[in-house]
């Protein structure tokens, strides 16, 4: 493989983790230091920033800045979801893919994402193989999802399902606080899996976690949800519960679909939320007891402050490696994770295609699941467990967080 010389851009798609900044560290820093690299830039807004020729100049950024986005949540550049049409039907945008690439000289493309994002890369790896231009085109993976295809985890997940494995313990306090009867239903983000609802177990593993947990890998009952939530409550006078908000019913109906339509984002993927309040009604009119709906929302992927020490490790060097990867001859990969043993943790780092992971899902095994909505298995306990563990090493200034502060310089356009 000859020697490749030029500059670096990394792009961010789809919803931000409280890691995907360290993966952008990880990708920053290697290409600034590898003499193979002419340039480094940051899409703005990713894949619509490139066709829009916006990008941020990262030599203009203060390394300790740069240092410091390991511990900065969300997307420093901006994140995207703009879904790039099948070449084969309309390769409008892959050209001005092209002109752009050669305009600047990128010859080293970086995406940051989760399935859609890995198949947009691989698709633009495709296009300019064919279109002769000589380029690296690598995927980082991100995700709380957990659900890309081909690695044993992805960043992203160990944080948010140490804030919601956390959270829950802290819930558990006080929905239990009073001598009154009470159902507390929390929802948690995962539209097809459901891990990250089921790192509620690791609470409940403790006595400190939800009675019932519905994940998306089994279909949703209105009946049977209601039925176990008046067995708990009869039993114990209060009763948590964790749900997805992707939970479906056997017709394929997201549970707000059961009482209004859904819209849609660029994907054509429905527009969840609102599954535990609907819930929460339907639970008020039926046994007339004080209801708590709960949404995780947007905190569940940005709470840094809570973020596994083992995460941002994995997440930086997911990045490193990915630019190591690229400067040798690699493209077409995505870096993936493989478990070698949970106890104790030990893991490496791979490359696997990138048509692998793109639009595939890794749900949660059924085998994991016990029946009657009671949680999860000791293997999944002994899976997630290892992931969560760690300090973020977060830097604090007068008691809060010190975030990364990037002047954000845009490149001069050609």
């Amino acid at each position: 493989m000859k020697e490749l010389k030029g500059a670096v851009l990394l792009g961010q798609s789809g919803g931000p983790t409280s890691v995907i900044n360290a993966s952008a560290a990880g990708v920053f820093l290697a290409a600034l230091d590898s003499p193979l690299v002419t340039e480094v830039y940051g899409a703005v807004h990713g894949i619509r920033g490139v066709l829009n020729e916006e990008f941020y100049d990262m030599r203009q950024e203060d390394r300790r800045e740069l240092e410091l986005l390991k511990n900065t949540p969300s997307s420093s550049i901006g994140s995207v979801r703009y879904k790039l049409a099948d070449p084969k039907k309309d390769d409008t945008d892959y050209k001005r893919l092209l002109e752009v690439f050669k305009k600047y000289n990128i010859r080293f493309f970086f995406y940051n994402g989760g399935n859609d994002s890995m198949d947009t890369a691989s698709k633009i790896n495709d296009f300019m193989r064919e279109s002769g231009w000589d380029m690296r085109v690598m995927g980082v993976p991100k995700t709380i999802d957990n659900d890309l295809f081909g690695t044993d985890h992805s960043p992203g997940f160990a944080s948010a399902a140490k804030y919601v494995a956390t959270t829950f313990m802290e819930l558990y306090h006080d929905a239990t606080v009073y001598d009154t009867k009470q159902v507390t239903i929390v929802e948690v983000m995962g539209r097809n899996a459901g891990w990250l609802t089921a790192a509620s177990q690791l609470a409940k593993s403790l006595g400190q976690g939800p009675d019932l947990i519905f994940l998306p890998e089994v279909d949703f009952d209105l009946d049977f949800f209601n039925k176990r939530v008046k067995e708990v409550l009869d039993e114990k006078g209060k009763v948590i519960v964790a749900i997805s908000e992707g939970l479906k019913t056997k017709e394929g109906k997201y549970i707000p679909e059961l009482f209004k339509s859904l819209s849609t984002d660029s994907f054509g993927h429905a527009q969840l939320g609102g599954a535990a309040a609907v819930l929460a009604d339907e639970i008020k009119q039926l046994y007339n007891v004080k209801v708590r709906p709960i949404e995780f929302s947007l905190m569940q992927r940005s709470a840094a402050h809570l973020a596994s020490g083992t995460d941002v490790n994995e997440a930086y060097n997911a990045g490193r490696i990915a630019v190591e990867s690229a400067l040798k001859g690699e493209s077409g990969k995505m870096v993936g994770f493989k478990r070698l043993s949970s106890a104790p943790y030990e893991m490496e780092y791979v490359l696997l295609p990138l048509s692998l992971a793109a639009n595939t899902e890794q749900t949660v095994p059924l085998e994991w699941i016990l029946p009657n909505a009671e949680g999860l298995s000791q293997e999944f306990v002994d899976y997630a467990l290892p992931l969560i563990q760690g300090d973020a090493g977060v830097t604090y200034e007068n008691g809060l967080p010190r975030f990364a502060k990037l002047k954000k310089v845009r490149a001069p356009k050609l």
